[in-house]
């Protein structure tokens, strides 16, 4: 079969496209399974691992940022003694 032009026509299996079609469908809902299944996994060994800390994470952040003001407090000390010396 061919075109007004000449050209012959593209001759397309529709079995074939519907069955790439089904398989990559559910290949994309089985990794998707697969991706939720990880995630839980994921999910409860993180909930193990706060469970095994010595104290929460929201307490060890509380720790980190009073370090950090104390040391952010005593860079600047240091920088204005430095300026007003002029050293």
């Amino acid at each position: 079969m061919s075109t007004r032009n000449g050209q012959p026509r593209v001759q397309l299996d529709r079995r074939l496209l519907i069955g790439s079609a089904t398989l990559v469908g559910v290949a994309g809902l089985v990794g998707g399974i697969g991706m939720v299944l990880g995630g839980v996994a994921l999910s409860s060994a993180a909930k193990q691992w706060v469970r095994g800390l010595d104290r929460p994470p929201s307490e060890t952040a509380k720790v980190i940022l009073g370090r950090a003001k104390a040391a952010t407090a005593a860079g600047t000390k240091a920088w204005q003694s430095e300026a007003a010396f002029g050293h």
